[in-house]
């Protein structure tokens, strides 16, 4: 028989593949096999190969001062959605006027605490601009000096693009904080105490049994054998 609860659990990644966003899910899962039990992974560690079924959908920023970051390399559907190139562009090219300093706000979260973001989008509507939804994912990474300047990213829209330049209003922000595993080693004299904790417990020796005497009824009597005999001996000399 069927669990119940089973039935109401769903896999977040089969959710996003099924509502057409499974390119997300690709590019995140890669990025978490690359950090392994690291914070983050390295910007110099990115292999396109790794993400080549959303490499179209997919970006990498630089940042560049406080609240703004630009791409530094973009997948062939970011250009699609401006209608033009799009590398060396303010991520914020992507984002109407009203929504730009929100997102200049959750670019500075991603790098400084770090995190990670999705954004929910909606395109703008207008004169042969059609609805279109749209998912963004920005995931930190480090530079090879160490420094948290660089976001794997990616953008899928649904719905047809229409008249472009297509620009978009930020709907929901979600944003989740980054966690290494512990891997700090336990300390060197807590070691040798549980070493020496295994070595006594292997060499003891069973404890024995305590077994209290019997009790008689008849009061027992000292002998006059069991009093040490005491002499007195003199010497004169």
């Amino acid at each position: 028989m069927d669990n119940p609860i089973d039935r109401n659990i769903l896999a977040m990644n089969d959710f996003r593949a099924d509502s057409g966003y499974g390119a997300i899910a690709q590019v995140e899962s890669y990025w978490e096999g690359l950090r392994g039990n690291r914070l983050l992974p390295k910007r110099s560690e990115i292999d396109p190969r790794g993400i080549e079924m959303a490499l179209e959908y997919s970006f990498v920023l630089e940042r560049i001062a406080p609240g703004m970051a630009r791409l530094r390399i973009a997948g062939s559907h970011l250009g699609d959605l401006m209608g033009m190139e799009v590398r060396g562009m303010p991520l914020t090219s992507f984002i109407a006027p009203s929504g730009r300093r929100a997102l200049g706000d959750t670019l500075e979260d991603v790098f400084q605490r770090p995190a990670i973001c999705e954004l929910e989008l909606i395109g703008e509507s207008g004169f042969g601009k059609p609805d279109l939804e749209a998912r963004m994912l920005l995931l930190p990474l480090k530079s090879d000096l160490g420094d948290v300047s660089r976001v794997l990213g990616c953008l899928v829209s649904k719905g047809d693009m229409g008249r472009k330049p297509r620009r978009f209003e930020i709907a929901k922000t979600t944003m989740r904080a980054i966690e290494a595993p512990a891997t700090t080693p336990k300390p060197v004299h807590v070691v040798e105490a549980e070493k020496l904790g295994n070595q006594i417990a292997g060499l003891a020796e069973d404890a024995a049994l305590f077994k209290p005497r019997a009790k008689s009824s008849t009061p027992q009597r000292t002998s006059r054998a069991d009093v040490p005999y005491l002499r007195l001996v003199k010497n004169d000399d």
